[in-house]
């Protein structure tokens, strides 16, 4: 905010505070002590004539704001430099509006907190006049209030607030603002003197721009001692005071865009330090803890960072970025409200427009009857065309609901055949199946056979070896005939037992043959089947080709049929009962 929009908000409080009758206008004689009292706090040399002058043409009467506001801007704010003490500015025009407006008895807050309400007020409030404060910032000045309590704020009383403030107005004055935090609606169980500090912290960073403040140890740069300093971060610059009460001032650290901050180890007993390097000198400082000294040095930085990049504090540039976001959409809703006229312009033109079409309307609806009943003529005819249509169409569907009957009933059947095939298919893989496990069978039964025949040709072997040495032992000479008479007892025993096991093993062959005689009447059954089924499943589709045993090749002929083996299987067997045959005599 500039200077001169600053000053002028409060001496609008000042001047309508002098206005008794809210007339506008103030007596030449009110404004003459106003503007001595201006010049006094604005430290500017006053020239009680200048103003007889200007108001030279005008009579003894009242002179209003609008009258005032060139001699104001002329005589006394061209003249103002920053060299005053904007506190006691305000103070003065607090004086003047606080008297008239402020009822102390109605509030439960001092008049200092008063005044630094009225200040905040001008801070935030619109730059029009007359002066009010919009929703948004109320709301923003309620919330850091609350925070400064330590409270936390409830958005859903401040909302009930807002409906009932909407309903009447939509934004608060001086004195509203004043009393509603005097009131306590927004501060309810929070003590007088809780209340008060809130509002002076929010006092002191919004117009003192005091960003953080607090004790900490400083080193000296003379005598090097470490001594207890109450430190208060502006925008600009650091002071250190003797106490908080801020009374006796020991100095200031100024800022600019080339100060550094960094932190520093630990040293000579002091912990949490850290260090201010400015144009001018460096500043050693001891934190009370960890958390402190990174305040600190964070709230230090950004301060350095905004005079580097040439911004204000963050608190005047939101307040800003806030008013400029309102003048955006008050600028769109003045935009919306045009085009609304235009629409609305639009409209009209479009109901003259849509008038004259309705006159036309009615001239075209009596040719439109005539029209209509042609229409009826030729619709009654249509009609009936398309009666006859329906019943054509009627006799050909049930035409079509006849043929698909029938092809249903074809369907039907189709199905059941295929059901039936289907059967057919699975007693056949049944037959097969039957079959193959009495090839299985044959085939053990074949095994069996073979190695019986094996076994018997083994003992016969024997047998023949048996009699050679009998008939040898015959040829042997008389002596030692007992003794061969002996071994011939021993050895016709052992033929007689090898005989039993022949007879035994003969028995065996021939209730494997039996057994085999068995199977392959089962074979043949399961033949004869599977030809009686091959021979139905030909009859009822002729693509039919039953999957049979691969052949093996030329098969060996028995006496019982065709045999389990080819001949090159029957080589290689007579091959190996040769060799047996042949070991079981050298080891003869």
């Amino acid at each position: 905010m500039a200077l001169r929009d600053e000053l002028l908000k409060s001496i609008w409080h000042a001047f309508t505070a002098l206005d008794l009758d809210q007339s506008g206008k103030v007596s030449k004689s009110q404004l003459k002590v106003l503007s001595h009292n201006l010049c006094t706090v604005l430290k500017i040399p006053h020239d009680p004539v200048a103003l007889e002058e200007h108001f030279k043409d005008d009579d003894e009467g009242p002179v209003s704001n609008q009258g005032y506001m060139p001699y104001l801007n002329r005589f006394i704010l061209d003249k103002v430099t920053d060299n005053f003490d904007r506190q006691d500015f305000n103070k003065m025009c607090w004086t003047l509006c606080s008297r008239k407006n402020l009822d102390q008895s109605q509030i439960l807050i001092s008049n200092d907190d008063a005044f630094k309400i009225w200040c905040i007020f001008n801070f935030l409030s619109e730059e029009r006049y007359p002066l009010v404060m919009v929703t948004e910032e109320i709301e923003y000045f309620l919330r850091k209030l609350t925070e400064a309590m330590g409270g936390s704020w409830v958005e859903e009383r401040f909302e009930d607030y807002k409906l009932q403030l909407n309903s009447k107005q939509q934004s608060l004055s001086v004195w509203q603002l004043i009393g509603l935090v005097g009131s306590g609606h927004f501060s309810k169980g929070i003590d007088r003197q809780t209340l008060s500090m809130a509002i002076t912290e929010v006092y002191q960073e919004l117009i003192l721009d005091v960003l953080k403040q607090g004790y900490m140890m400083k080193k000296g740069h003379k005598r090097k001692n470490w001594t207890e300093r109450w430190f208060v971060l502006k925008p600009s610059s650091i002071s250190y005071y003797v106490g908080e009460d801020m009374a006796e001032k020991k100095g200031d650290i100024l800022l600019d865009g080339g100060c550094l901050v960094e932190p520093l180890q630990d040293k000579e007993g002091k912990k949490c330090l850290f260090l201010i390097k400015s144009s001018q000198k460096s500043f050693e400082i001891s934190a009370s803890d960890k958390k402190k000294k990174q305040e600190w040095i964070q709230a230090i930085q950004t301060c350095v960072s905004l005079l580097r990049e040439g911004r204000p504090a963050l608190h005047r540039e939101a307040r800003q970025k806030r008013r400029d976001l309102r003048l955006r959409h008050q600028a769109e809703q003045e935009e919306l409200e045009r085009r609304m006229k235009e629409l609305q312009t639009a409209n009209e033109a479009k109901q003259l427009e849509l008038e004259n079409m309705r006159k036309a309307l009615e001239e075209a609806a009596a040719n439109a009857t005539e029209e209509e009943k042609r229409r009826l003529e030729t619709q009654t005819e249509l009609q009936n065309r398309y009666q006859r249509e329906l019943e054509r169409e009627k006799m050909v569907r049930q035409e079509m609901e006849e043929q698909m009957a029938q092809k249903s009933t074809e369907l039907e059947q189709y199905l059941q055949r295929v059901q039936e095939l289907e059967d057919m298919y699975n007693e056949l893989e049944a037959a097969l199946e039957n079959e193959r496990r009495a090839r299985q069978d044959e085939e053990t039964v074949r095994k069996l056979q073979a190695r019986l025949l094996e076994e018997e040709a083994v003992k016969r072997a024997e047998l023949e070896q048996i009699h050679l040495k009998q008939q040898h032992a015959i040829s042997e000479t008389q002596a030692e005939k007992q003794e061969l008479e002996r071994e011939r007892l021993a050895k016709e025993s052992a033929l007689q037992a090898a005989m039993q096991q022949l007879e035994q093993l003969e028995q065996e062959r021939q209730g494997a043959l039996e057994k085999y005689q068995s199977v392959v009447k089962k074979l043949e059954d399961a033949t004869n089947n599977t030809r009686t089924w091959k021979h139905k499943v030909a009859e009822h589709e002729g693509l039919l080709r039953l999957i049979q045993p691969g052949d093996k090749g030329q098969l060996k002929m028995t006496n019982w049929g065709p045999a389990a083996f080819s001949d090159l299987e029957l080589n290689l067997r007579e091959k190996k009962w040769q060799e047996r045959k042949n070991q079981a005599a050298q080891a003869q």
